[in-house]
Protein backbone atom coordinates (compact mmCIF):
# COMPACT_ATOMS: atom_id res chain seq x y z
CA UNK A 1 0.00 0.00 0.00
CA UNK A 2 1.29 3.48 -0.85
CA UNK A 3 2.12 5.76 2.06
CA UNK A 4 1.01 9.37 2.46
CA UNK A 5 -2.42 10.93 2.11
CA UNK A 6 -2.55 10.92 -1.72
CA UNK A 7 -2.62 7.36 -3.01
CA UNK A 8 -3.53 7.79 -6.65
CA UNK A 9 -7.27 8.46 -6.31
CA UNK A 10 -8.75 11.30 -8.38
CA UNK A 11 -12.37 12.44 -8.04
CA UNK A 12 -14.54 15.00 -9.84
CA UNK A 13 -15.44 17.67 -7.29
CA UNK A 14 -18.77 19.37 -7.98
CA UNK A 15 -17.59 22.30 -5.86
CA UNK A 16 -14.78 23.14 -8.30
CA UNK A 17 -16.18 21.41 -11.43
CA UNK A 18 -12.78 19.74 -11.82
CA UNK A 19 -11.16 16.34 -11.36
CA UNK A 20 -8.83 16.60 -8.38
CA UNK A 21 -6.33 14.51 -6.47
CA UNK A 22 -8.07 13.07 -3.43
CA UNK A 23 -6.11 13.98 -0.31
CA UNK A 24 -8.01 13.10 2.87
CA UNK A 25 -7.70 15.26 5.96
CA UNK A 26 -6.47 12.23 7.90
CA UNK A 27 -5.48 9.11 5.90
CA UNK A 28 -6.12 7.03 9.00
CA UNK A 29 -9.71 8.35 9.26
CA UNK A 30 -11.19 8.94 5.80
CA UNK A 31 -14.73 10.26 6.21
CA UNK A 32 -17.68 10.16 3.78
CA UNK A 33 -21.33 11.18 4.11
CA UNK A 34 -24.04 10.23 1.60
CA UNK A 35 -27.68 11.30 1.67
CA UNK A 36 -29.96 8.28 2.04
CA UNK A 37 -33.67 7.91 1.18
CA UNK A 38 -36.78 9.23 2.86
CA UNK A 39 -38.39 6.11 4.32
CA UNK A 40 -42.00 7.18 3.77
CA UNK A 41 -42.38 4.49 1.12
CA UNK A 42 -40.30 1.75 -0.51
CA UNK A 43 -37.15 3.02 -2.22
CA UNK A 44 -37.37 3.41 -6.01
CA UNK A 45 -34.68 2.43 -8.51
CA UNK A 46 -33.41 6.02 -8.59
CA UNK A 47 -32.47 5.56 -4.91
CA UNK A 48 -30.48 2.47 -5.88
CA UNK A 49 -27.97 4.42 -7.96
CA UNK A 50 -26.26 6.46 -5.19
CA UNK A 51 -26.36 3.43 -2.88
CA UNK A 52 -24.43 1.39 -5.48
CA UNK A 53 -22.09 4.15 -6.69
CA UNK A 54 -20.94 5.19 -3.24
CA UNK A 55 -20.69 1.57 -2.14
CA UNK A 56 -18.08 1.11 -4.88
CA UNK A 57 -16.26 4.21 -3.62
CA UNK A 58 -16.48 2.91 -0.04
CA UNK A 59 -14.94 -0.40 -1.14
CA UNK A 60 -12.20 1.43 -3.05
CA UNK A 61 -11.36 3.69 -0.10
CA UNK A 62 -11.18 0.67 2.21
CA UNK A 63 -8.85 -1.06 -0.23
CA UNK A 64 -6.58 1.97 -0.61
CA UNK A 65 -6.53 3.30 2.97
CA UNK A 66 -7.45 0.20 4.99
CA UNK A 67 -10.77 -1.32 6.09
CA UNK A 68 -10.62 0.30 9.54
CA UNK A 69 -9.55 3.69 8.21
CA UNK A 70 -12.84 4.68 6.50
CA UNK A 71 -16.02 5.97 8.13
CA UNK A 72 -19.06 5.94 5.86
CA UNK A 73 -22.27 7.59 7.09
CA UNK A 74 -25.49 7.17 5.11
CA UNK A 75 -28.59 8.58 6.80
CA UNK A 76 -32.23 7.57 6.77
CA UNK A 77 -34.64 10.50 6.54
CA UNK A 78 -37.58 9.73 8.79
CA UNK A 79 -38.39 13.41 9.29
CA UNK A 80 -41.15 14.23 6.83
CA UNK A 81 -44.54 15.87 7.25
CA UNK A 82 -46.31 12.87 5.69
CA UNK A 83 -44.50 10.49 8.03
CA UNK A 84 -45.24 12.75 11.00
CA UNK A 85 -48.94 12.93 10.15
CA UNK A 86 -49.19 9.16 9.75
CA UNK A 87 -47.40 8.65 13.08
CA UNK A 88 -49.78 10.99 14.87
CA UNK A 89 -52.79 9.30 13.26
CA UNK A 90 -51.77 5.69 13.81
CA UNK A 91 -49.99 5.95 17.18
CA UNK A 92 -51.41 8.98 19.01
CA UNK A 93 -50.52 7.64 22.47
CA UNK A 94 -46.82 7.01 21.77
CA UNK A 95 -43.95 9.53 22.04
CA UNK A 96 -43.38 11.04 18.60
CA UNK A 97 -40.00 9.44 17.90
CA UNK A 98 -41.33 6.01 18.84
CA UNK A 99 -44.46 6.51 16.73
CA UNK A 100 -42.34 7.51 13.72
CA UNK A 101 -40.15 4.44 14.17
CA UNK A 102 -43.27 2.24 14.14
CA UNK A 103 -44.52 3.92 10.95
CA UNK A 104 -41.18 3.65 9.13
CA UNK A 105 -40.03 0.27 10.44
CA UNK A 106 -41.30 -1.69 7.43
CA UNK A 107 -39.98 0.71 4.79
CA UNK A 108 -36.61 1.13 6.51
CA UNK A 109 -36.20 -2.64 6.84
CA UNK A 110 -37.14 -3.09 3.18
CA UNK A 111 -34.49 -0.54 2.18
CA UNK A 112 -31.87 -2.45 4.17
CA UNK A 113 -32.91 -5.68 2.42
CA UNK A 114 -32.91 -3.96 -0.99
CA UNK A 115 -29.40 -2.53 -0.78
CA UNK A 116 -28.07 -5.80 0.64
CA UNK A 117 -29.51 -7.60 -2.40
CA UNK A 118 -27.78 -5.00 -4.58
CA UNK A 119 -24.45 -6.07 -3.11
CA UNK A 120 -23.89 -3.01 -0.91
CA UNK A 121 -21.86 -3.20 2.27
CA UNK A 122 -23.45 -1.78 5.41
CA UNK A 123 -22.25 1.77 6.05
CA UNK A 124 -20.27 2.38 9.22
CA UNK A 125 -23.19 4.35 10.67
CA UNK A 126 -26.78 4.74 9.46
CA UNK A 127 -28.41 7.42 11.64
CA UNK A 128 -32.07 8.33 11.66
CA UNK A 129 -32.91 12.02 11.46
CA UNK A 130 -35.42 11.88 14.33
CA UNK A 131 -32.63 10.89 16.72
CA UNK A 132 -30.87 14.22 16.14
CA UNK A 133 -33.65 16.81 16.55
CA UNK A 134 -33.07 17.66 20.22
CA UNK A 135 -29.89 17.80 22.34
CA UNK A 136 -28.51 14.31 22.93
CA UNK A 137 -27.21 12.64 26.07
CA UNK A 138 -23.98 11.70 24.28
CA UNK A 139 -23.25 15.31 23.32
CA UNK A 140 -23.21 14.65 19.55
CA UNK A 141 -24.42 17.45 17.30
CA UNK A 142 -28.16 18.02 17.02
CA UNK A 143 -30.46 20.27 14.98
CA UNK A 144 -31.70 22.58 17.74
CA UNK A 145 -28.18 23.33 18.98
CA UNK A 146 -27.01 24.06 15.41
CA UNK A 147 -29.93 26.46 14.89
CA UNK A 148 -29.12 28.23 18.17
CA UNK A 149 -25.53 28.63 16.97
CA UNK A 150 -26.71 30.10 13.66
CA UNK A 151 -28.90 32.65 15.48
CA UNK A 152 -26.06 33.56 17.85
CA UNK A 153 -23.64 34.08 14.95
CA UNK A 154 -26.10 36.30 13.08
CA UNK A 155 -26.98 33.84 10.30
CA UNK A 156 -30.59 33.07 11.27
CA UNK A 157 -33.63 34.91 12.55
CA UNK A 158 -37.12 34.28 13.92
CA UNK A 159 -40.17 35.44 11.97
CA UNK A 160 -43.85 34.44 12.17
CA UNK A 161 -43.28 31.23 14.07
CA UNK A 162 -40.34 30.14 11.92
CA UNK A 163 -36.58 30.27 12.22
CA UNK A 164 -35.05 31.10 8.83
CA UNK A 165 -31.50 31.02 7.52
CA UNK A 166 -30.40 34.47 6.35
CA UNK A 167 -28.77 33.82 2.97
CA UNK A 168 -27.72 37.46 2.79
CA UNK A 169 -25.43 36.90 5.78
CA UNK A 170 -23.21 34.51 3.80
CA UNK A 171 -21.08 36.27 1.19
CA UNK A 172 -20.45 33.21 -0.96
CA UNK A 173 -23.81 31.47 -0.65
CA UNK A 174 -24.48 29.50 -3.84
CA UNK A 175 -20.91 28.34 -4.55
CA UNK A 176 -21.90 24.68 -5.07
CA UNK A 177 -24.77 25.29 -7.51
CA UNK A 178 -23.18 28.48 -8.90
CA UNK A 179 -26.40 30.37 -8.21
CA UNK A 180 -26.18 33.77 -6.57
CA UNK A 181 -28.86 35.63 -4.63
CA UNK A 182 -29.60 38.04 -7.49
CA UNK A 183 -30.37 35.11 -9.82
CA UNK A 184 -32.69 33.63 -7.21
CA UNK A 185 -34.53 36.95 -6.94
CA UNK A 186 -34.84 37.30 -10.70
CA UNK A 187 -35.96 33.71 -11.08
CA UNK A 188 -38.62 33.84 -8.37
CA UNK A 189 -42.00 32.81 -9.80
CA UNK A 190 -44.01 33.81 -6.74
CA UNK A 191 -43.92 36.89 -4.57
CA UNK A 192 -41.38 36.58 -1.77
CA UNK A 193 -43.07 35.95 1.59
CA UNK A 194 -43.20 39.19 3.52
CA UNK A 195 -41.52 37.74 6.60
CA UNK A 196 -38.36 36.76 4.69
CA UNK A 197 -35.38 39.09 4.51
CA UNK A 198 -34.26 37.54 1.21
CA UNK A 199 -36.12 35.41 -1.37
CA UNK A 200 -33.68 32.54 -0.91
CA UNK A 201 -33.98 32.38 2.89
CA UNK A 202 -35.00 28.89 3.95
CA UNK A 203 -36.66 27.29 6.94
CA UNK A 204 -34.60 25.87 9.78
CA UNK A 205 -37.52 25.41 12.19
CA UNK A 206 -41.26 25.75 11.73
CA UNK A 207 -44.04 25.90 14.31
CA UNK A 208 -46.51 23.04 14.69
CA UNK A 209 -50.19 23.58 15.37
CA UNK A 210 -51.96 21.67 18.13
CA UNK A 211 -53.07 19.11 15.52
CA UNK A 212 -49.58 18.65 14.06
CA UNK A 213 -46.75 16.57 15.50
CA UNK A 214 -43.77 18.43 16.88
CA UNK A 215 -40.84 18.61 19.28
CA UNK A 216 -40.26 21.10 22.09
CA UNK A 217 -37.70 23.76 21.28
CA UNK A 218 -36.60 27.28 22.39
CA UNK A 219 -39.02 28.61 19.72
CA UNK A 220 -41.99 26.58 20.91
CA UNK A 221 -43.31 23.27 19.74
CA UNK A 222 -42.40 22.62 16.12
CA UNK A 223 -40.33 20.60 13.67
CA UNK A 224 -37.11 21.13 11.72
CA UNK A 225 -36.77 22.06 8.07
CA UNK A 226 -35.38 19.51 5.63
CA UNK A 227 -31.78 20.65 5.23
CA UNK A 228 -30.69 20.96 8.85
CA UNK A 229 -30.89 17.21 9.51
CA UNK A 230 -27.87 16.31 7.34
CA UNK A 231 -25.77 19.14 8.81
CA UNK A 232 -26.45 17.70 12.25
CA UNK A 233 -25.86 14.03 11.42
CA UNK A 234 -22.71 14.70 9.37
CA UNK A 235 -21.23 16.79 12.16
CA UNK A 236 -22.28 14.24 14.78
CA UNK A 237 -20.21 11.44 13.24
CA UNK A 238 -17.67 13.07 10.94
CA UNK A 239 -16.86 16.41 12.57
CA UNK A 240 -17.21 19.99 11.39
CA UNK A 241 -15.13 19.40 8.24
CA UNK A 242 -14.80 16.02 6.52
CA UNK A 243 -13.61 14.53 3.24
CA UNK A 244 -16.44 13.51 0.88
CA UNK A 245 -20.13 14.35 0.65
CA UNK A 246 -22.17 12.48 -1.96
CA UNK A 247 -25.67 12.16 -3.34
CA UNK A 248 -27.78 12.53 -6.45
CA UNK A 249 -27.47 15.41 -8.90
CA UNK A 250 -30.96 16.57 -7.91
CA UNK A 251 -29.70 17.36 -4.39
CA UNK A 252 -27.14 20.01 -5.43
CA UNK A 253 -29.77 22.74 -5.05
CA UNK A 254 -31.30 23.43 -2.68
CA UNK A 255 -30.40 20.60 -0.29
CA UNK A 256 -26.62 20.41 -0.51
CA UNK A 257 -26.25 24.13 -1.06
CA UNK A 258 -28.17 24.78 2.13
CA UNK A 259 -26.31 22.08 4.05
CA UNK A 260 -23.07 23.90 3.23
CA UNK A 261 -24.53 27.23 4.35
CA UNK A 262 -25.81 25.86 7.67
CA UNK A 263 -22.69 23.89 8.53
CA UNK A 264 -20.13 26.51 7.58
CA UNK A 265 -21.96 29.32 9.30
CA UNK A 266 -22.75 27.33 12.45
CA UNK A 267 -19.15 26.15 12.85
CA UNK A 268 -17.29 29.11 11.36
CA UNK A 269 -15.46 26.93 8.82
CA UNK A 270 -14.37 27.57 5.23
CA UNK A 271 -15.89 24.32 3.96
CA UNK A 272 -18.24 21.55 5.10
CA UNK A 273 -16.69 18.80 2.97
CA UNK A 274 -13.64 19.06 0.74
CA UNK A 275 -15.03 16.92 -2.11
CA UNK A 276 -18.63 16.92 -3.33
CA UNK A 277 -19.69 14.07 -5.64
CA UNK A 278 -23.00 13.66 -7.45
CA UNK A 279 -24.39 10.82 -9.55
CA UNK A 280 -26.42 11.56 -12.68
CA UNK A 281 -30.15 11.28 -13.31
CA UNK A 282 -31.97 8.07 -14.16
CA UNK A 283 -34.58 7.49 -16.85
CA UNK A 284 -36.63 4.36 -17.50
CA UNK A 285 -36.83 3.18 -21.12
CA UNK A 286 -35.98 6.69 -22.35
CA UNK A 287 -38.50 8.56 -20.20
CA UNK A 288 -38.37 10.33 -16.86
CA UNK A 289 -39.56 7.96 -14.14
CA UNK A 290 -43.07 8.92 -13.07
CA UNK A 291 -46.06 7.21 -11.53
CA UNK A 292 -48.30 8.98 -14.03
CA UNK A 293 -46.35 7.40 -16.93
CA UNK A 294 -46.58 3.96 -15.34
CA UNK A 295 -42.79 3.55 -15.32
CA UNK A 296 -42.18 4.06 -11.60
CA UNK A 297 -40.55 0.99 -10.06
CA UNK A 298 -39.28 0.26 -6.59
CA UNK A 299 -36.13 -1.77 -6.00
CA UNK A 300 -38.30 -4.40 -4.33
CA UNK A 301 -40.52 -4.69 -7.42
CA UNK A 302 -37.53 -5.39 -9.67
CA UNK A 303 -36.13 -7.94 -7.24
CA UNK A 304 -39.30 -9.78 -6.30
CA UNK A 305 -41.97 -9.25 -8.97
CA UNK A 306 -42.30 -9.60 -12.75
CA UNK A 307 -43.45 -6.01 -13.29
CA UNK A 308 -40.37 -4.92 -15.29
CA UNK A 309 -39.65 -6.92 -18.43
CA UNK A 310 -41.96 -9.72 -17.37
CA UNK A 311 -39.49 -11.27 -14.93
CA UNK A 312 -37.61 -10.90 -11.65
CA UNK A 313 -34.05 -9.53 -11.77
CA UNK A 314 -31.15 -10.60 -9.53
CA UNK A 315 -29.75 -7.78 -7.41
CA UNK A 316 -26.24 -8.14 -8.82
CA UNK A 317 -27.62 -7.78 -12.36
CA UNK A 318 -29.21 -4.48 -11.31
CA UNK A 319 -25.88 -3.51 -9.73
CA UNK A 320 -23.88 -4.14 -12.89
CA UNK A 321 -26.47 -2.39 -15.07
CA UNK A 322 -26.15 0.71 -12.90
CA UNK A 323 -22.35 0.63 -13.02
CA UNK A 324 -22.07 0.12 -16.80
CA UNK A 325 -22.81 3.85 -17.18
CA UNK A 326 -20.30 6.23 -15.56
CA UNK A 327 -21.75 7.54 -12.31
CA UNK A 328 -21.81 11.20 -13.40
CA UNK A 329 -23.63 10.48 -16.67
CA UNK A 330 -27.42 10.10 -17.07
CA UNK A 331 -28.52 6.48 -17.28
CA UNK A 332 -31.34 4.97 -19.32
CA UNK A 333 -32.52 2.03 -17.26
CA UNK A 334 -34.02 -0.51 -19.64
CA UNK A 335 -34.78 -4.21 -20.03
CA UNK A 336 -32.14 -4.37 -22.75
CA UNK A 337 -29.51 -2.93 -20.41
CA UNK A 338 -30.42 -5.49 -17.74
CA UNK A 339 -30.17 -8.32 -20.27
CA UNK A 340 -26.77 -7.05 -21.38
CA UNK A 341 -25.60 -6.86 -17.76
CA UNK A 342 -26.87 -10.37 -17.06
CA UNK A 343 -25.06 -11.83 -20.09
CA UNK A 344 -21.82 -10.06 -19.17
CA UNK A 345 -21.99 -11.19 -15.56
CA UNK A 346 -22.65 -14.77 -16.60
CA UNK A 347 -19.58 -14.76 -18.90
CA UNK A 348 -17.37 -13.37 -16.12
CA UNK A 349 -18.59 -15.94 -13.60
CA UNK A 350 -18.16 -18.86 -15.98
CA UNK A 351 -14.59 -17.72 -16.64
CA UNK A 352 -13.89 -17.28 -12.91
CA UNK A 353 -15.04 -20.88 -12.28
CA UNK A 354 -11.78 -22.04 -13.84
CA UNK A 355 -9.94 -20.83 -10.73
CA UNK A 356 -11.36 -23.63 -8.63
CA UNK A 357 -10.17 -23.09 -5.06
CA UNK A 358 -7.22 -20.90 -6.09
CA UNK A 359 -7.05 -17.45 -4.49
CA UNK A 360 -6.19 -14.40 -6.57
CA UNK A 361 -5.35 -10.74 -6.07
CA UNK A 362 -7.48 -7.70 -6.84
CA UNK A 363 -5.95 -6.61 -10.16
CA UNK A 364 -3.92 -3.40 -10.01
CA UNK A 365 -5.46 -2.34 -13.32
CA UNK A 366 -8.94 -2.54 -11.74
CA UNK A 367 -7.89 -0.35 -8.81
CA UNK A 368 -6.20 2.09 -11.19
CA UNK A 369 -9.34 2.39 -13.34
CA UNK A 370 -11.62 2.98 -10.37
CA UNK A 371 -9.09 5.45 -8.93
CA UNK A 372 -9.69 7.58 -12.03
CA UNK A 373 -13.02 9.02 -10.85
CA UNK A 374 -14.64 5.56 -10.70
CA UNK A 375 -14.04 4.79 -14.39
CA UNK A 376 -16.17 1.66 -14.41
CA UNK A 377 -16.11 1.22 -18.20
CA UNK A 378 -12.32 0.83 -18.16
CA UNK A 379 -12.59 -1.40 -15.10
CA UNK A 380 -15.05 -3.71 -16.83
CA UNK A 381 -12.93 -3.87 -19.98
CA UNK A 382 -10.20 -5.24 -17.75
CA UNK A 383 -12.55 -7.87 -16.34
CA UNK A 384 -13.59 -8.98 -19.82
CA UNK A 385 -9.92 -9.25 -20.78
CA UNK A 386 -9.27 -11.43 -17.73
CA UNK A 387 -12.30 -13.56 -18.64
CA UNK A 388 -10.81 -14.08 -22.09
CA UNK A 389 -7.49 -15.19 -20.57
CA UNK A 390 -9.03 -17.41 -17.87
CA UNK A 391 -9.38 -20.60 -19.92
CA UNK A 392 -6.40 -22.72 -18.91
CA UNK A 393 -4.95 -19.82 -16.90
CA UNK A 394 -5.70 -20.35 -13.21
CA UNK A 395 -3.99 -17.10 -12.17
CA UNK A 396 -6.17 -14.98 -14.51
CA UNK A 397 -9.31 -16.84 -13.38
CA UNK A 398 -8.41 -16.40 -9.71
CA UNK A 399 -7.74 -12.67 -10.18
CA UNK A 400 -11.08 -12.35 -11.97
CA UNK A 401 -12.75 -14.05 -9.02
CA UNK A 402 -11.09 -11.58 -6.62
CA UNK A 403 -12.14 -8.67 -8.84
CA UNK A 404 -15.80 -9.78 -8.83
CA UNK A 405 -15.85 -10.07 -5.04
CA UNK A 406 -14.11 -6.70 -4.68
CA UNK A 407 -16.80 -5.05 -6.84
CA UNK A 408 -19.62 -6.49 -4.75
CA UNK A 409 -20.65 -9.43 -6.91
CA UNK A 410 -21.05 -13.01 -5.73
CA UNK A 411 -19.55 -16.12 -7.30
CA UNK A 412 -22.94 -17.85 -7.51
CA UNK A 413 -24.10 -18.75 -11.00
CA UNK A 414 -26.55 -16.33 -12.60
CA UNK A 415 -29.78 -18.31 -12.75
CA UNK A 416 -31.49 -18.84 -16.09
CA UNK A 417 -35.14 -17.83 -16.39
CA UNK A 418 -36.73 -21.00 -17.81
CA UNK A 419 -39.89 -19.27 -18.98
CA UNK A 420 -37.85 -16.69 -20.87
CA UNK A 421 -35.71 -19.39 -22.52
CA UNK A 422 -38.79 -21.37 -23.54
CA UNK A 423 -40.36 -18.29 -25.11
CA UNK A 424 -37.18 -17.53 -27.06
CA UNK A 425 -36.94 -21.14 -28.32
CA UNK A 426 -40.56 -21.00 -29.49
CA UNK A 427 -39.87 -17.75 -31.30
CA UNK A 428 -36.72 -19.22 -32.91
CA UNK A 429 -38.66 -22.23 -34.24
CA UNK A 430 -41.23 -19.86 -35.74
CA UNK A 431 -38.43 -17.94 -37.45
CA UNK A 432 -36.87 -21.16 -38.78
CA UNK A 433 -40.22 -22.24 -40.23
CA UNK A 434 -40.45 -18.83 -41.88
CA UNK A 435 -36.86 -19.32 -43.20
CA UNK A 436 -35.68 -16.20 -41.34
CA UNK A 437 -32.31 -17.76 -40.63
CA UNK A 438 -30.50 -14.59 -39.59
CA UNK A 439 -32.94 -13.73 -36.80
CA UNK A 440 -33.12 -17.37 -35.68
CA UNK A 441 -29.32 -17.44 -35.43
CA UNK A 442 -29.37 -14.20 -33.46
CA UNK A 443 -31.64 -15.76 -30.83
CA UNK A 444 -29.42 -18.86 -30.68
CA UNK A 445 -26.33 -16.69 -30.18
CA UNK A 446 -28.04 -14.56 -27.52
CA UNK A 447 -29.02 -17.68 -25.56
CA UNK A 448 -25.49 -19.01 -25.88
CA UNK A 449 -24.19 -15.74 -24.45
CA UNK A 450 -26.45 -16.37 -21.47
CA UNK A 451 -24.93 -19.80 -21.05
CA UNK A 452 -27.81 -21.70 -22.68
CA UNK A 453 -26.75 -24.35 -25.21
CA UNK A 454 -29.44 -25.32 -27.75
CA UNK A 455 -29.64 -28.78 -29.32
CA UNK A 456 -31.82 -29.24 -32.40
CA UNK A 457 -33.30 -32.63 -33.33
CA UNK A 458 -36.40 -34.33 -34.71
CA UNK A 459 -39.38 -35.81 -32.94
CA UNK A 460 -39.08 -39.60 -33.54
CA UNK A 461 -42.84 -39.91 -34.14
CA UNK A 462 -43.88 -36.78 -36.00
CA UNK A 463 -40.55 -35.97 -37.57
CA UNK A 464 -40.98 -32.29 -36.62
CA UNK A 465 -38.03 -30.19 -35.46
CA UNK A 466 -37.66 -30.01 -31.68
CA UNK A 467 -35.17 -28.05 -29.62
CA UNK A 468 -33.84 -28.95 -26.19
CA UNK A 469 -31.49 -26.90 -24.06
CA UNK A 470 -29.07 -27.08 -21.18
CA UNK A 471 -27.11 -24.61 -19.10
CA UNK A 472 -23.49 -24.55 -20.22
CA UNK A 473 -21.23 -24.42 -17.15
Amino acid sequence: MKSGAFRGLRLTNTLTRAKEDFVPIDPQNVRMYVCGPTVYDFAHIGNARPAIVFDVLFRLLRHVYGEDAVTYVRNLTDLDDKINARALRDFPDLPLNEAIRRVTEKTANQYQADVKALGCLEPTVEPRATEFVQPRADGRADMITLILSLIERGHAYEAQGEVLFDTGSMADYGQLSKRNLDEQQAGARVEVEAHKKNPGDFVLWKASSAEEPGWESPWGRGRPGWHIECSAMASAYLGEVFDIHGGGLDLIFPHHENEIAQSRCAHGTEVMANYWMHNGFLQVEGQKMSKSLGNFFTIQELLETESFGGRKWPGEVLRLAMLMTHYREPIDFSVRKLEEAENTLRKWKRAADAAGEAEGEVPEALVAALSDDLATAAAFQGLSQLAGEASGNVEAAANLKSALLFLGFTLDAVEVDEGDVAAMITRRLELINAKNWAEADRIRDELLARGVQLRDGKDPVSGERVTTWEVKR
